[in-house]
C-alpha cells in the first residue's frame, strides 16, 4: 500500500491542458491513479462507475464535461453543435440519480451556454472553473462554522468519505473535522462504510495524509462506540437535502442517527446550498439509487440463477428531526425539524 500523499499534490479533479484528470478512487489506497478524459459520455462512465464519487465532486465533474462536450463540438458553421451539447448533458443527467449536485451543475452549465455569444468555449471553462473554485470557497467557510458549532467536543464519528476526495477540495463533513483538529486535537472516527468501504480506503487515508490521528471502526462497532460515550457529535456529508430538512446521504447514515439519538449524541450534516433540492418538499420524494447486487454478493451466488440476491441501496434518507444541525457556507439551521431549510434559497446564488 502507498503511503499516503501530501493533501496538496492529490485532488479528485484535475483539470489541464484542457482536458479532464480524475482521480481512479476505486483503486485507493493501494493506488493513486488518474484517467485523462476528452469527452462528456468518457466523464459520465466515469461517474456512472464511481471512478469519481461524492455530490460535490459529481457536479463539478459535470460542468468540466459539459465544457468539454462544446470544445468538442463548437463550430462556426452552424448551430447544431448545441444539440450534441444538450445530448451529452441527457447522458451527464443519466449516470447517476441521487446527488442533486449532479443536476444542479448541469443546470448552471445550461443556463451559461444559453447566454454566451462569443467563445463559448472559453466561457464554459470558465464557469467550469468557477465551479469548481467556489466549492472549496464554500467548504472552508463550512468547516470554520462547523468548527464554531462543535465548541470543545472532543469525540467526532465520521461516515463514508466527505472530505477533499468527494469535493472540489478540503471536504465537507472532513472540513469541519480539519478545521476542528487545527483549534485542538479531538478523537476521530472513521466508519468503515460498507459495502465500498469508501471511510477505509478513502477517509482514513485522507486524515492520515492531514496527519490527523483517526480510529477506523466497523459500521457495526458504531452502538458500541456511542454507548461507551466517547462519540460527540456524528458529522456527515449530504447527496441531497429535501426543503424540510431531510437528507439522503450514504447508506448507513440513518441507522448511525437513530442511535445517536438514543445515546445523545448529536449529528451535523454539512454540505453546500446546491445539494438542496428546493422542488423536493421531503424525504420520501428522493430517488433512492440501487446498484447491483453483484457489487457485494459473492460470485458463487451471483452463478446460482438468482436462488441468492442482494439488496444494494447506496443512499438512505434521515428525518429531519434526528438532524441537530445542517451546516451550509450560506448559513446554519440548528433543530431542521422545526423549520426546514427554505430560508437559505434566498441566500444563495452563483
Amino acid at each position: 500500500m502507498s503511503s499516503p500523499p501530501n493533501k496538496l499534490n492529490v485532488h479528485a479533479l484535475r483539470w489541464q491542458d484542457r482536458q479532464l484528470s480524475v482521480l481512479d478512487q476505486r483503486l485507493l489506497p493501494e493506488q493513486v491513479h488518474y484517467d485523462i478524459f476528452n469527452t462528456a459520455p468518457e466523464v459520465a462512465e466515469a461517474i456512472k462507475t464511481m471512478r469519481v464519487r461524492g455530490a460535490p465532486a459529481i457536479g463539478i465533474a459535470a460542468a468540466y464535461a459539459v465544457a468539454l462536450s462544446v470544445q468538442q463540438h463548437f463550430t462556426l458553421d452552424n448551430t447544431a453543435w448545441q444539440q450534441r451539447v444538450y445530448a451529452d448533458m441527457e447522458i451527464l443527467a443519466a449516470s447517476r440519480p441521487t446527488a442533486v449536485n449532479l443536476f444542479w451543475a448541469l443546470a448552471v452549465m445550461r443556463e451559461t451556454l444559453a447566454v454566451v455569444s462569443d467563445s463559448p468555449v472559453n466561457a464554459m471553462i470558465h464557469k467550469a472553473v468557477e465551479i469548481h473554485q467556489q466549492d472549496i470557497a464554500a467548504n472552508q467557510k463550512m468547516g470554520e462554522m462547523g468548527a464554531d458549532i462543535l465548541g470543545d467536543a472532543q469525540g467526532l464519528l465520521t461516515h463514508c468519505n466527505a472530505g477533499a476526495l468527494a469535493t472540489g477540495g478540503y471536504g465537507t463533513a472532513l472540513g469541519v473535522i480539519r478545521s476542528a483538529q487545527q483549534r485542538q486535537k479531538r478523537a476521530v472516527y472513521a466508519g468503515e462504510t460498507r459495502p465500498w468501504l469508501q471511510g477505509a480506503r478513502l477517509t482514513v487515508w485522507e486524515l492520515a495524509a492531514d496527519n490527523i490521528p483517526a480510529t477506523l471502526i466497523a459500521d457495526s462497532a458504531a452502538a458500541m462506540l456511542m454507548q461507551s460515550g466517547k462519540i460527540d457529535w456524528i458529522i456527515v456529508g449530504a447527496d441531497r437535502i429535501a426543503a424540510n430538512g431531510d437528507v439522503a446521504n450514504k447508506i448507513g447514515t440513518y441507522s448511525l442517527a437513530v442511535l445517536a439519538k438514543h445515546h445523545g449524541v448529536k449529528v451535523m450534516v454539512v454540505a453546500p446550498v446546491s445539494t438542496i433540492d428546493f422542488t423536493m418538499d421531503n424525504g420520501s420524494q428522493i430517488e433512492i439509487e440501487q446498484r447491483a447486487a453483484s457489487e457485494f454478493l459473492p460470485d458463487c451466488y451471483v452463478q446460482e440463477d438468482g436462488l441468492i440476491n442482494a439488496w444494494n441501496p447506496v443512499f438512505d434518507v434521515t428525518p429531519a428531526e434526528l438532524i441537530s444541525v445542517i451546516v451550509t457556507e450560506c448559513g446554519v439551521v440548528f433543530n431542521p425539524f422545526e423549520q426546514g431549510v427554505r430560508e437559505l434559497r434566498n441566500e444563495y446564488s452563483i
